[in-house]
């Protein structure tokens, strides 16, 4: 029998499985190193670490972080600063009464010592999240304990107090504590990572004062300008500090890009086009298919194409909170996560595809893994998912 015929097909199937290999080389890349993150709040540590003994509330961060492990994150963003406090031992911020019964009452350990130690045991990274700006989300001033750094503000113009209580962004003062505050954890713990989120000014209105001042000998400059500028100042501070410890630093703004610049003034398109201000930006995009006014796929793409330098990673931040429920803001899609059960998993799919893309994360724990808020349609988010 001629063995040439056999040798040719023999190489031709080996080419077409070399062929085939290749073909899947991006998406396994992708799947292999890409971040699958997870947000845990202030909510959550209020409920697994509140009011807990020491014992029983460490128990439970070993629970939530085999939850995590378990079902293949490999990054957990934890919030240790929402309202001007910490969950750690700082000598600039007073204990969060998310985890004390009190502000400034120690919770008996170290909690973002304790989740590093944890997570890294088994091999998952943290972030650091930090709400920078906002001190309460009442006007409640007297709630203000003599040990936060807000309470020698108080009747001053650093404090703006309007549907809740805001560090003034254009003042100096605010800038550096948020600097000394970021400064402190990068320093005295092993964190992975720093991620600031979406509360930026909170209305049109504060900073007014400032602007006026600074406009005697900036003519030029717009208000919308002059609240930009504020922000990338903060915003720049931060990095040139991260980057001291090579700590990647990154915000996570509304998915909405003309929001960011309509009523926050988060300069997201400069954030995205420069090496002086993120390592990474992982946008809310917390939008379904048929969202009549924002349609995933076509937010998820321009975020991608607003990410114009190549040092700068693109991590979506994707809406699990939203699985099984009306979203009444998508108009006409408003019931596309009641009807489908595998949104999460083909955003995932998508966004493997776009040209800066780094991972996701979703929002949040509990809506993965509290028994309370589980339904058929988030089970079979899971099981997609996985």
């Amino acid at each position: 029998m001629n063995k040439f015929p056999i040798i040719i097909i023999l190489v031709l199937v080996i080419f077409l499985i070399i062929l085939s290999i290749s073909k899947d080389e991006p998406e396994r890349k992708a799947q292999n190193n890409e971040k699958r993150a997870i947000f845990v709040s202030y909510i959550e540590l209020g409920k697994y670490i509140k009011n807990n003994e020491i014992s029983t509330s460490k128990e439970n961060i070993k629970k939530m972080i085999n939850n995590i492990k378990n079902l293949g994150f490999n990054t957990i963003i934890l919030q240790v600063r929402a309202f001007s406090d910490s969950i750690y031992e700082s000598d600039i911020y007073p204990w969060s009464s998310c985890v004390s019964n009190e502000e400034g009452i120690t919770p008996g350990y170290d909690i973002l010592n304790y989740f590093i130690k944890i997570s890294h045991e088994k091999n998952i990274n943290l972030y650091a999240w930090i709400n920078p700006y906002r001190v309460r989300t009442s006007n409640n001033v007297e709630s203000i304990t003599e040990s936060n750094p807000a309470y020698k503000y108080i009747n001053t113009d650093v404090l703006y107090v309007n549907n809740g209580i805001y560090y003034n962004p254009a003042k100096e003062e605010t800038i550096q504590l948020i600097v000394s505050g970021v400064s402190e954890i990068i320093n005295n713990y092993d964190v992975d990572g720093i991620c600031f989120d979406d509360y930026f000014y909170p209305d049109k209105i504060v900073g007014e004062k400032e602007y006026i001042e600074y406009k005697k000998n900036n003519i030029e400059i717009t208000f919308d300008e002059y609240r930009l500028q504020t922000v990338n100042d903060m915003v720049e501070r931060v990095h040139k500090e991260c980057q001291k410890k090579k700590i990647p630093f990154g915000i996570s703004p509304s998915g909405n890009i003309e929001n960011n610049y309509d009523g926050i003034y988060a300069d997201v398109k400069k954030w995205g086009s420069s090496n002086k201000y993120v390592d990474y930006l992982m946008p809310q995009i917390y939008y379904g298919f048929f969202n009549e006014t924002q349609a995933f796929h076509n937010v998820v793409k321009k975020w991608d194409k607003l990410v114009t330098n190549k040092n700068i990673k693109l991590i979506p931040a994707l809406a699990f909170y939203k699985v099984g429920l009306v979203d009444e803001y998508a108009k006409s899609g408003a019931n596309e996560w009641v009807e489908n059960n595998n949104i999460i998993m083909r955003e995932i799919i998508m966004s493997r595809n776009l040209k800066n893309y780094d991972g996701f994360a979703l929002n949040r724990y509990d809506y993965l893994y509290n028994e309370e808020l589980k339904t058929k349609t988030t089970m079979k988010e899971i099981e997609n998912i996985k």
